[in-house]
């Protein structure tokens, strides 16, 4: 199980409503609108500088028809949007723009171009919310997010992502603070995956606003990626929708037309759940004329009947990814059944994880209208499957079970709350993944010893050690010591360039080191300890945390 995917976890939020919602779930999926709808003022006016755009329903919301920027968020008589002077807007703001509206039937659609980027906001009759999209039809603007700025004060100051900045003290890069209890805290620590959450936000207890991420098909990372989420300090508080965040990315920038994604305003409860991704009807948005939008009848399908040969103490989560897009779904429990809909057509890398671990890959073509049906998957690709002496972990792509795993997703390494980095272990029969530390850094815990015997046999002939990272900073990488013997320095595979084990992720590019260690290395007496010692060797350099690092997902000694 991955520990991060637990409802104790600091951020999990995926509580969806019941029954009470129907009214408003009719309304999202294309049906009539509550009855409360049909007598509010649902409409726009234009003030001269900005459209102001009426849901009918209590929320009304502002755009600046010179930036695009969305200026003003008035709910229920209150304003929300804005502090230190800035508003919401795609990246830092877009500058001069073109801004056009019009209103079909029962919606009201903003345009908002900026060179070859064009943004959207929609408001729909009776229905707190602001639908939104991107298009990156190319590089030529840096689009990495749409930030939602909200006044401070209004919503609760609270959580591994928040900070007081009068308070608290920064201990890395301007952007990670420490409390004076030792805690730490930063934007980077919202600890999600983005197949974790379908919503992310605040509630006063009477007033919830959420920010319901899109189906993420244009932007990249896959489905285990880590991203900024939320912030809050004294200051104000933000809601991002990421397009494309460089940090801890190991992929290019995908452009196309992402979204939507919904700012939605409830009486303190979560959204509704008929906004969120994998449900979402936008049948409604067919006919706005939004460019680059493919309906519902321009996508297929891809189900497949199982996997064989699956683990059933780990899940698993099949991906499909080209330049262009990137889905990803979940594989059912015991048959490993899946089903990935709304899919834009093309050829498709179809890649089968155990937790985060690649072990199929394979090729798919997606057609519009129809499923693409696909017979058992039978993996071949588990490194669990090799017979080994000895093994600290497991293969599944992930540091999880190891010291310290559990806190590094919301937490940075010089938490209070952390367990000493150093320490080494002894092999005797026990599990003691939970004492092996699931990061090593060339300045911090470098020389990790591992202490295992080894029986005559096993000791008369050589054997392979292999080391799993999954992912690394400044090119740190294993360079290991058996008893004498010294191995060679491994090549630095491709990992992100960007601080990553601070920032609240693990996630890089799995990748297996391999060292064949000779019969000569090993201990005759089968009485004495073997010795594996684990140094972080990198042709750059760091001090402390920002030294040259990788994190540990499994570490065996095979048969």
């Amino acid at each position: 199980m991955n520990p991060y995917d637990t409802p104790s976890h600091p951020l999990r939020r995926r509580t969806l409503l019941g029954a009470a919602a129907t009214g408003t779930a009719l309304a999202a999926l294309g049906g009539p609108a509550p009855a409360r709808a049909a007598a509010a003022a649902f409409g726009w006016s234009d003030d001269g500088t900005r459209y102001v755009v009426d849901t009918g329903a209590g929320l009304v919301f502002k755009v600046s028809k010179s930036t695009g920027d969305l200026t003003s968020l008035l709910y229920k008589g209150k304003e929300y949007e804005g502090y230190g002077g800035k508003h919401s807007h795609v990246e830092s703001g877009l500058g001069p723009s073109t801004v056009t509206l019009r209103q079909v039937g029962s919606t009201v659609l903003v345009t908002v171009v900026h060179g070859t980027l064009r943004h959207y906001y929609a408001a729909r009759a009776g229905l707190n919310n602001v639908y939104l999209w991107t298009d990156k039809a190319d590089a030529s603007f840096t689009a990495t997010r749409y930030i939602v700025r909200l006044k401070p004060g209004i919503f609760p100051n609270d959580g591994p992502d928040s900070w007081v900045e009068g308070a608290d003290t920064v201990i890395e890069a301007g952007d990670v603070w420490q409390r004076a209890d030792g805690r730490t805290r930063s934007k980077h620590y919202s600890g999600l995956r983005v197949m974790d959450y379908d919503h992310i936000g605040y509630t006063t207890g009477t007033v919830g606003l959420w920010m319901v991420r899109s189906n993420h098909e244009k932007a990249s990372g896959g489905p285990f990626y880590r991203s900024l989420l939320r912030h809050s300090n004294e200051l104000g508080v933000g809601l991002y929708e990421i397009l494309h965040y460089n940090q801890s990315q190991t992929e290019a920038m995908r452009f196309g037309l992402q979204g939507p994604y919904v700012l939605a305003f409830t009486d303190g409860g979560t959204p509704d759940p008929a906004l969120f991704p994998a449900v979402h009807d936008t049948s409604w948005v067919d006919g706005l004329g939004i460019a680059g939008w493919v309906g519902a009848a321009g996508r297929g399908r891809v189900a497949g009947v199982g996997l064989a040969g699956m683990d059933p103490a780990h899940p698993y989560t099949v991906g499909f990814a080209n330049a262009d897009a990137q889905y990803w779904t979940r594989a059912a429990a015991g048959t490993g059944a899946f089903s990935c809909r709304g899919m834009l057509p093309g050829t498709y890398t179809l890649t089968v994880h155990k937790g985060e671990l690649a072990v199929h890959t394979g090729t798919v073509t997606v057609t519009a209208g129809t499923a693409t049906a696909l017979h058992t998957i039978t993996l071949t690709g588990d490194p669990s499957t090799a017979p080994a002496i000895w093994r600290i972990g497991d293969w599944n792509g992930t540091p999880a079970g190891s010291k310290n795993a559990a806190l590094m997703t919301y937490a940075h390494p010089a938490d209070v709350r952390a367990a000493p980095w150093t320490g080494n272990v002894v092999l005797d029969g026990t599990d003691v993944r939970s004492s092996f530390p699931c990061y090593l850094w060339k300045d911090v815990n470098d020389g990790v010893l591992v202490y295992f015997r080894l029986t005559a046999a096993q000791a008369a002939a050589a054997h392979t050690l292999r080391i799993g990272v999954t992912t690394a900073f400044l090119n740190g990488r294993p360079r290991v010591t058996v008893n004498d013997w010294v191995s060679a320095i491994p090549s630095p595979p491709a990992q992100p360039s960007t601080r990553s084990l601070t920032t609240g992720s693990y996630r890089g590019n799995n990748h297996t080191f391999t060292y064949v260690v000779p019969a000569s290395a090993w201990k005759t007496d089968p009485s004495q300890y073997n010795v594996l010692r684990l140094n972080v060797v990198s042709g750059s350099t760091g001090t402390g945390f920002l030294s040259p690092g990788t994190s540990i997902d499994c570490v065996d000694l095979l048969v």
